[in-house]
Formats: C-alpha cells, structure tokens, sequence
C-alpha cells in the first residue's frame, strides 16, 4: 500500500469516525419514548417490591 493509498484510508476512517460520533451523539440527545419511560417505572417498583420483601 503506497504512501497516498494510506492517506486517503485515514481520511476515510476518520470521516466514519466522526459520523458515528455525531450520530451517537444525536441519539443520545433524544428523550426516550413514553414506553421505555413505563417500562423503566416497571422495573424500578418491582425492585422497590422485593426490597421490602426482604
């Protein structure tokens, strides 16, 4: 592999790098939906219920 071909693989490594980063941190910016929302209330009183079981 020459010396440009290395070059322009790092470019293109850098550019899914920096997509994956900005996607990432697109998503992590979202509210989670209603649903998941319930489903983490659901869990967190079930623990609350086996902890007093205890």
């Amino acid at each position: 592999m020459g010396q440009e071909d290395k070059r322009k693989q790092q470019r293109f490594e850098a550019m899914i790098d920096d997509n994956l980063k900005r996607l990432y941190s697109d998503l992590v910016q979202e509210d989670l939906p209603d649903r998941f929302k319930d489903l983490l209330s659901q869990l967190k009183d079930q623990d609350v219920q086996q902890g007093s079981k205890k």
